[in-house]
Order: C-alpha cells, then sequence, then structure tokens
C-alpha cells in the first residue's frame, strides 16, 4: 500500500529540510539554517565512521532532556540503531535532521555484551534488548510530558521495537513504527542459513555465535524460533502505524521481503519504486536523502506522502 504525495507534505518537508545542514553526499552545498533554533550538523558516512569510533553514545541533537515537543511535533522520535552499531553512528544524520525539523530526538545503545567493547552494540538476547527499549521510553515519556513516540530503528532497530510494542506493553506507548531494512521475518544470508541447516552445522554455527556473546545473531536468522514466537500472533498490532522501508540493494536482509510487515495500518515501500538510481545498501540506509525525506513525511503532521525527491543518496557499503 503506497499513499500518493500530497502538496502541503511537500511544502512542509520542503521548509523542513531547508532549516537543515544537509551534507548527504561530497560536494553538497549545506543549506542555511533555520534562525529561530539550533541547527545541528548533519552528518555523511565520515560522520557516522567517526562516531561509531569516538562517539558511539551521543549524536547531534539527539538527548537533548531539556526539549518539549511543539504543537506541530507533539511526538519525540526513538532512534533504535542495528546490529554491531551504535546511537552515534546510526543517528549522524537521522537525529539531527529531525531535531532541525524541530523534533524532540532520543536514542539509546543496547544489547551489550563481553563482546561490545564500548562501541560493538545489538548484540545481546533481543528480548533484554526490547526491555532496555521498554525502560527507555518510558524515560522520554516522563521528561517530554508526551503521550507517545514515534520510532525509527533500523535493521535489528527495526525488528526489536516490534517485540516491545507485542510482547511488553509498547503498543500503548509507540505511535508510529518505522523499519529501515528491518529483519523482520530474518534472513537467510543469501542461502547460508539453509546450507547451514541442510548441512546440519547450523547449529554448531549458532553456538559460536553464543559463545562469543553474539545470540542476537541466530535470533535474526530466517525461520529461527525466536522469530516464529514473535510473528505467531500476526505482524502488527492495533493502533500502531507501520512504514517500512527496503532497499534493492540490500545483501543482509534476503530475501528484502522478509523486511515487509503485513496487517493492520502497514505500508511498504520499495526504495527504488521511488527513486529507481538509489544505490543505497543495506549498512547505508541511514544515510539516505531520500529515506529522510519519508521519514519527515510519515511523522509529518499532514496526511503522509511518501513521494521524496530523489537526491542526496546513501552510500552503497
Amino acid at each position: 500500500m503506497r499513499f500518493p504525495g500530497k502538496p502541503a507534505a511537500r511544502r512542509r518537508l520542503a521548509a523542513a529540510l531547508a532549516a537543515c545542514t544537509v551534507m548527504t553526499a561530497p560536494g553538497l552545498a549545506p543549506a542555511p539554517a533555520a534562525a529561530a533554533q539550533t541547527a545541528y550538523p548533519v552528518g555523511d558516512l565520515a560522520t557516522s565512521i567517526g562516531n561509531f569510533l569516538f562517539s558511539p553514545d551521543a549524536a547531534p541533537g539527539a538527548n537533548v532532556w531539556s526539549c518539549r515537543p511543539s504543537a506541530d511535533h507533539p511526538y519525540p522520535v526513538v532512534i533504535v540503531h542495528g546490529t554491531t552499531s551504535n546511537l552515534g553512528s546510526a543517528g549522524a544524520m537521522i537525529a539531527p535532521t529531525l531535531a532541525n525539523a524541530g523534533y524532540c530526538v532520543y536514542g539509546f545503545n543496547y544489547g551489550e555484551t563481553s563482546s561490545s567493547l564500548g562501541h560493538i552494540y545489538g548484540l545481546g538476547e533481543i528480548a533484554e534488548s526490547a526491555r532496555t527499549m521498554s525502560a527507555f521510553v518510558d524515560r522520554v515519556l516522563a521528561a517530554t510530558g508526551a503521550a507517545k513516540v514515534d520510532v525509527v530503528g533500523a535493521s535489528q532497530g527495526g525488528m526489536m521495537p516490534n517485540y516491545y510494542i507485542k510482547r511488553l506493553g509498547g503498543a500503548a506507548r509507540v505511535r508510529t513504527m518505522i523499519g529501515l531494512v528491518p529483519t523482520n521475518h530474518g534472513t537467510t544470508m543469501q542461502g547460508l542459513v539453509d546450507i547451514g541447516r541442510s548441512l546440519h552445522v547450523l547449529g554448531l554455527v549458532n553456538d559460536a555465535y553464543r559463545f562469543i556473546g553474539a545470540p542476537a545473531y541466530p535470533e535474526q536468522e530466517d525461520g529461527s524460533d525466536f522469530q516464529k514466537a514473535l510473528f505467531a500472533d500476526g505482524d502488527t498490532v492495533p493502533g500502531v502505524r507501520y512504514l517500512t522501508i527496503a532497499t534493492s540493494h540490500d545483501t543482509t536482509v534476503t530475501p528484502l521481503t522478509n523486511s515487509f510487515l503485513h496487517g493492520g495500518d502497514s505500508t511498504n515501500i520499495l526504495l527504488q519504486d521511488l527513486c529507481p538510481d538509489d544505490p543505497v545498501s543495506h549498512s547505508g540506509i541511514t544515510l539516505d536523502g531520500p529515506v529522510m525525506q519519508i521519514i519527515l513525511n510519515a511523522i509529518g503532521p499532514d496526511e503522509p506522502g511518501f513521494t521524496p525527491t530523489c537526491t542526496g543518496y546513501g552510500p552503497n557499503i
């Protein structure tokens, strides 16, 4: 299901983007910042890598706890990173883009294990990571006085919140769940999972993952017990709006349709249906200009129009 672009949504998007200092590709000049608010620098791939190494717990525009939602943007936005990532890396473009557009933006690290080393998160058991998210969302709602949050999550960060929503009472606290190339129904890893099962070695591989402190990997495999249990009662929960964005250049979630959710108030978008030349891959999805535009439209006050301007593409990593 796809909504046609709405003129009001496009006008609002243009105004929001004009308030950002967007640097989505080399040589793209920054737009002027809005005079009435702080303008946070919007990062690119180099920023994301630098944040991963040197700022794993922070991204510009995120976790400003004095922020109060406005009448136009009453819902805080919570960013959820993916496996082996962290807030600083995943939020390099998303956090400042949303903050510059007037949103209160928050993010957290989860899934820390003995292998995290202060930078590599999203490794732990997904149910426990969802409990970390539950406590964080409660903190955000208490600080802002908002009734609900909008969630933007990439990869595991687009799938793990479904456990929070379905099993931990999150449906009452989440208005919109936006998944960027989420591992919703697991991945075959281009057939490697199926080969491992047929050769009866997948169990040994998964034991090795657990031994090194990375149980989230086997839980994200296509057909895993975790996946079956999570979606046994359907993909969606009433009252939550779901938007899933996939890219045809995804070699991590395979088949890419495993990202999509069905039923309820859910919309699935293949990015190349809107921008055929967009080369962005799984790992580059949080750095893609059209994706940022779709997010802004999806959580904005107008009826969403998901047709972006095809410019500022993210990297194919």
